[in-house]
């Protein structure tokens, strides 16, 4: 997706938050807003790759305050706290063993921030609401085809947290006889999944994991290793989570793959570009 006008204050909340964990120098954070703003003044049009443009200031954030790893705390405490409730997720997906519930769960992951919890927070309540809301967009026919035609699988995971709900759905794959390999991100960026993520919840037993050689917002493809394009360009069946990744590969043509993507959409921008509203679920096949 190219920029909308949308992604400018997000572009700086964002911002502001990295900050806010990267740093507690109040004059440092001041000069770096200026230097995100002079980037975005250059940079900020129609023509212009949202990822990439989000990716680069995470980097000087990251560069300018030495803080490699800002939401690094977040993202081990979501998993922990996913980790947590894992097998009440089980039992609640047991009722209804079928596809179409793997994948809300697998989305409901993308729409749960795991690190806000409390102890208070009723995720049993939270989960079924979610269960019993349809999905906006509902392809899981056409996915259990491809699941049924195909060999392998290429699972492009997102955020902590939501990478333990991916392991039930990912093991409901398995069971279709897919080789899986999954790719997480080389480099920190945002709470997004890394291999040390990924191995914590034991992610690795449903597939090899795999670094997409690159630490940016979603998928850039003008960034990605010589490896991982060899691995992408191999899999005729792929599922994207997140929206980030949505961006990033609606930017390329893959039109000889069978590409779906779970997300639930949580911003104008994309949702006007899916046709959808905010905080629908969608499991789309690219046409």
């Amino acid at each position: 997706m190219k920029i909308s006008h949308e992604c400018g204050p997000c572009f700086l909340r964002q911002a502001g938050e990295a900050l806010d964990l990267a740093t507690d120098n109040s004059e440092l954070k001041i000069e770096i807003f200026n230097e995100i703003f002079n980037f975005l003044a250059g940079n900020f049009s129609t023509n212009t790759n949202s990822n990439k443009t989000g990716s680069t200031i995470h980097k000087i954030i990251k560069e300018r305050t030495g803080c490699k790893d800002p939401y690094k705390k977040e993202k081990v405490l979501g998993n922990k706290i996913a980790l947590k409730y894992l097998p009440q997720v089980k039992t609640i997906i047991e009722e209804e063993d079928s596809l179409e519930n793997y994948v809300k769960i697998a989305i409901i992951g993308n729409i749960l921030d795991f690190g806000a919890f409390t102890l208070n927070t009723d995720i049993d309540e939270l989960i079924n609401n979610a269960l019993q809301k349809q999905l906006k967009i509902n392809h899981v026919e056409s996915l259990e085809q491809s699941a049924k035609k195909h060999d392998k699988l290429l699972y492009l995971v997102d955020n902590t947290g939501e990478i333990v709900f991916d392991k039930l759905l990912l093991e409901k794959l398995k069971s279709y006889g897919l080789d899986i390999t999954i790719a997480v991100k080389s480099e920190p960026i945002l709470n997004d999944a890394c291999m040390e993520d990924a191995l914590a919840v034991g992610l690795d037993k449903y597939g090899d994991i795999v670094e997409i050689g690159a630490g940016t917002v979603g998928y850039v493809d003008s960034e990605i290793s010589d490896d991982f394009r060899k691995i992408f360009n191999d899999h005729k069946f792929i599922i994207s989570k997140g929206m980030g990744n949505y961006e990033g590969l609606t930017e390329i043509d893959t039109s000889d793959k069978e590409l779906y993507f779970l997300l639930c959409s949580k911003c104008h921008a994309i949702s006007k570009d899916m046709g959808v509203d905010l905080q629908d679920m969608v499991l789309l096949k690219n046409h």
